[in-house]
């Protein structure tokens, strides 16, 4: 069952809080702040709210200003906001929209006007949310599809550049799934392919970005070292063999490589993994390679398919 989503509400008037709670309660998840510091935290805090109503005149920082913070931090941008103030002139309104406000109701708190607009601004951000979600999402997997990959591994790889900070790039092809398509079908070939998309994300850390780059082919955005990583993904391996979805034997032959700060070009990274997927599949399929920057070469595990 899906969660309902979350309003943040936000004035320094108790009986304000109070009217406008009472106004969406049962139809949304509630949060209140009688602050705009307050706002800022719960609007950073997880879980982030879908929506925020935001008073205007307040004493320490006032709903314009909080509103600026919000619109020019990355992690808060893109929740819609609607004001909710005494001060009805176009002026005020006109600067509130121009701010990146959504909307803007007027004192005294009507209940009916905060439902119908809260209403609408969720729908809105549902919608949003949804063609985003699919720009972002392979369709037949779930998993992230390669635009987001190549976004996502360019800002990781800057991070690496900037702190050093490790990072581990994993490559996976999926044997023989030619065989599988022609003895039983595309539509079983899909399936085998989901129910790996499957394990991928369910034996991985939240942290790692896990994407399906085409075909038979998926790609792992590791923090950690290539060491470190190799581990992790050794264990994964026997978690693909042992799988068996629809009674078909399935594995994988997986190719990694660290990045460096000198070494931060995903395409070339790609390259490199995809030579420890080669050289996987020459050793015999279902084993993980692990490429150095430096092009030497460690083998953590041979088997035959």
């Amino acid at each position: 069952m899906m969660e309902p989503y979350t309003v943040l509400v936000v004035d320094d008037v108790k009986t304000n809080l109070m009217i406008m709670g009472q106004s969406l309660k049962g139809l949304y998840q509630i949060r209140e702040a009688s602050s705009g510091a307050q706002c800022l935290k719960l609007a950073r805090s997880e879980p982030q709210p879908d929506l925020i109503l935001l008073d205007v005149i307040m004493p320490d920082l006032d709903g314009y200003e909080v509103c600026k913070a919000l619109k020019s931090d990355p992690a808060t941008t893109d929740i819609p906001i609607i004001f909710v103030t005494g001060k009805d002139s176009d002026a005020d309104e006109q600067l509130g929209l121009k701010l990146g406000a959504v909307d803007y109701i007027t004192k005294p708190i009507r209940p009916a006007i905060v439902r119908a607009r809260v209403y609408t601004h969720i729908q809105l951000k549902q919608q949003r949310d949804r063609l985003q979600s699919m720009a972002m999402h392979d369709q037949l997997t779930g998993l992230y599809n390669r635009h987001f990959l190549i976004e996502c591994a360019s800002q990781r790889l800057a991070k690496v550049a900037r702190h050093r900070n490790p990072m581990t790039v994993v490559l996976l092809d999926v044997d023989h799934v030619k065989r599988v398509n022609d003895s039983y079908g595309h539509y079983m070939g899909d399936k085998v392919l989901i129910a790996v998309a499957r394990l991928l994300a369910a034996n991985t850390r939240k942290e790692d970005v896990v994407a399906r780059l085409g075909g038979e082919e998926f790609v792992i955005l590791m923090d950690c070292s290539l060491d470190s990583a190799a581990a992790k993904i050794e264990h994964l391996r026997s978690l693909l063999e042992a799988l068996e979805p629809e009674g078909i034997r399935v594995t994988g032959s997986f190719g990694l490589v660290e990045a460096s700060p000198y070494n931060a070009d995903f395409s070339h990274l790609l390259v490199l993994a995809d030579d420890g997927v080669y050289r996987a599949k020459t050793q015999g399929r279902n084993c993980v390679v692990c490429c150095r920057a430096e092009a030497s070469l460690l083998r953590s595990k041979v088997s035959t398919d």
